[in-house]
């Protein structure tokens, strides 16, 4: 018997995660850029629970337990700040999964979406690439489409370049525009703190904002390349190398465009992080600890000196999975 017909509904969980390296080359003739990225699925988990419905309609609905619920944008015009929420119809990322599954199947069944956001909206996490990411393999099981990961993944990247990551997790190397992934064999762990922001910033504008800073500079962008020295520093969980290698070609513009950013990587350098970095095209900022122990002490005194919200995470992280648990429970968390 399968879950849904014994629970009545299907749940799965999937990684946000960070970009221990970001490289990225010139404008594409699609708009797109070439990237090489160094991807860390971290244990800080979106998660979804699917459940049906028999008039076909697909539904999405934020739960109570979602630590994030809306962001706010600075209008780089008029300067003025706008609270946006998560949308909740078919702009959502996880009601586009959805709908993109069941037409591949050939059926038309409908599905609630109950999503419960651990990770940081528009924070450079991919938060809404790992809801995507548990749809897909939430609704597969609920309609029992004996999908693989590698299948699943595949068609994950029909929706966005970072999805295929979320489903497999753990580290991977990310090409093309990210969505070309060579997963790595890392046997070692590493810990880090994550400082969300309260405004988040457009990934398109960021992109933007590089190439114009490279124009003025007079810099051109050359084909995208890891340090295969870090490569191997976050495979074996060597914390002095990955701290030394660490690189971001997107923080600059990120940083231009959200100032208070390199406030909170200097407060972090100076309450012993042994790294700072912007998390993808930002604003989430992410410190590198030397183990465990360190993260939490770290997070703890971050709070303490800019009453942010500091999350200790570690990774690599499992990618997308379902959970099993009884209906009135709370679901374990991955």
């Amino acid at each position: 018997m399968r879950d849904s017909e014994f629970f009545g509904y299907v749940t799965a969980v999937a990684p946000g995660k960070v970009n221990m390296g970001l490289r990225v080359g010139p404008p594409r003739e699609d708009g797109y850029h070439s990237v090489a990225t160094l991807y860390l699925a971290v244990s800080l988990h979106e998660e979804v629970t699917a459940s049906p419905r028999d008039d076909g309609a697909v539904t999405v609905t934020l739960s109570e337990r979602s630590a994030f619920r809306e962001t706010e944008f600075r209008d780089r015009d008029s300067g003025e700040v706008v609270a946006v929420p998560v949308p909740v119809d078919e702009q959502n990322l996880a009601h586009r999964a959805a709908t993109l599954l069941r037409s591949r199947l050939g059926h038309t069944r409908g599905v609630d979406l109950t999503i419960t956001k651990n990770v940081p909206i528009a924070g450079g996490m991919g938060g809404g690439s790992a809801d995507a990411a548990a749809t897909l393999v939430a609704c597969s099981a609920l309609w029992d489409a004996g999908l693989s990961k590698e299948q699943l993944a595949e068609l994950g990247a029909e929706l966005g370049a970072d999805v295929p990551f979320a489903i497999l997790g753990g580290a991977a190397v990310g090409q093309g525009v990210g969505d070309d992934l060579s997963p790595l064999l890392a046997r070692g762990e590493l810990h880090l703190v994550i400082v969300p922001a309260t405004t988040g910033l457009s990934t398109p504008e960021v992109y933007g904002l590089l190439d114009s800073m490279r124009e003025e500079a007079g810099v051109e962008a050359e084909p995208p390349e890891l340090d295969q020295d870090l490569i191997r520093a976050v495979c074996t969980g060597d914390v002095e190398t990955a701290a030394m290698l660490m690189a971001n070609d997107m923080q600059a513009p990120a940083v231009s465009m959200l100032p208070v950013l390199d406030d909170m990587m200097d407060v972090g350098m100076v309450e012993g992080a042994m790294q700072g970095m912007v998390s993808g095209s930002g604003p989430t900022v992410m410190f590198l600890a030397r183990d465990a122990e360190a993260a939490a002490a770290l997070a703890a005194r971050l709070e303490e000196r800019t009453s942010a919200w500091a999350i200790p995470v570690s990774g690599p992280a499992q990618g997308a999975r379902l959970l099993t648990h009884r209906p009135g429970e709370t679901p374990l968390r991955g």
